[in-house]
């Protein structure tokens, strides 16, 4: 390792990831009331694992992100093996109807989480050599193929919306390999055709998700009540908010899970559209700086795994945004660096560490 390219880390990122952190913890603080109880333990584990999540950035940086490349293989298998084991008796474990976690006695793993980075680095390895070769259907069976154990296990899970997240990266990762776009066309419009015949195959509670999304307002559907709950706090903030601590939907538990799916919804009753367009601002700030850094990098591969790590972030944050307004389907999806979780923040931040990895090695030190 060449302790000189530690130069070329890319500060900008870091400060602008620093910035939603904050941001985010503030508003745990206010979805825990830790104004009443104190320094709890969720804002204690959030900002933790946001320490631990630097450090292993820091321990990534020394690793060339290329060397994942090598070991795309073991990567992918370890992947599998990971999403199986929840199934294993005494280690998996079931929360919320899906069987997504292992109990390592200390702490409670959501595998998929893990999985994602895994998937990201070797599925750009298998994608390498492809750009440009993506013309025909046969030509994206082999892809179709290579990615599809991964995503039906999660949907095996139950966990659709994570599944839809694995879509997301892949669909990202496909596009900049300059796969012809009336094969895009076809697919999406294939997507879209095929839901009412997927519909009859989801679980009870996904049912009901989807049908409360398509009959927004209605609170005989049982899953519009969190929905409504949100939009209520969101439009209740008005421009400025009501001010921290001070939200009655989250400080009086009108709002479910507030400090982690519905995040954002503390925020813009708190802290108003100002607190929201802040964040968004931020997040916008974010991806587009992922993005240049996926568009510069010195090789294909630097741009697959950013690729994949920007879809995932993009899709995470809309879809999480979106369903507080009432825009998308409620799903159990988090928002990035915010939401709380020490799992999730750990993952993003891994997830970063890559990016800052393929940012340090853009340029070439000559002395």
């Amino acid at each position: 390792m060449d302790f000189r390219k530690f130069k070329e880390i890319d500060w900008k990122l870091l400060v602008i990831v620093s910035l939603i952190f904050i941001l985010g913890i503030i508003v745990i603080s206010s979805a825990t009331q830790a104004n009443i109880v104190g320094i709890n333990r969720q804002v204690k584990v959030q900002f933790i694992s946001f320490l631990m999540g630097l450090c292993i950035i820091f321990g990534l940086l020394l690793i060339d992100y290329n060397t994942f490349a090598k070991y795309s293989r073991p990567i992918y298998i370890v992947n599998i093996l990971l999403l199986l084991l929840v199934y294993m008796p005494g280690l998996g474990i079931q929360r919320a109807g899906a069987r997504s976690w292992i109990n390592l006695g200390f702490v409670d793993l959501q595998t998929s989480e893990i999985v994602k980075i895994g998937f990201i680095l070797s599925f750009a390895s298998f994608l390498e050599d492809k750009k440009g070769k993506l013309n025909t259907f046969r030509d994206l069976m082999p892809v179709a193929l290579y990615a599809a154990p991964i995503v039906l296990l999660i949907l095996k899970q139950p966990d659709l919306g994570t599944a839809i997240v694995f879509v997301s990266i892949i669909s990202g990762m496909v596009f900049i390999c300059d796969i012809n776009i009336k094969i895009v066309f076809y697919t999406m419009a294939a997507s879209v055709l095929s839901i009412p015949a997927i519909y009859p195959f989801l679980k009870a509670h996904q049912k009901l998700r989807i049908d409360a999304f398509l009959h927004p307002g209605n609170p005989d559907y049982a899953g519009n009540y969190q929905v409504i709950q949100s939009m209520i706090a969101i439009g209740s903030g008005k421009i400025f908010g009501k001010g921290l601590y001070k939200g009655t939907q989250n400080q009086f538990n009108f709002l479910p899970v507030q400090d982690t799916d519905f995040i954002f919804a503390v925020m813009g009753e708190e802290l108003g559209l100002i607190g929201g367009l802040m964040l968004i601002i931020l997040f916008y700030m974010l991806l587009k700086r992922i993005l240049t850094i996926a568009k510069t990098s010195k090789d294909f591969y630097g741009s697959l795994i950013t690729t994949g790590v920007l879809f995932m972030f993009l899709y995470q944050t809309i879809q999480n945004i979106g369903m507080t307004m009432g825009l998308m389907p409620v799903t159990g999806v988090t928002l990035p660096f915010v939401s709380y979780g020490g799992s999730s923040m750990i993952n993003s931040m891994i997830a970063l560490g890559i990016v800052f990895n393929v940012a340090m090695r853009r340029k070439k030190i000559n002395f």
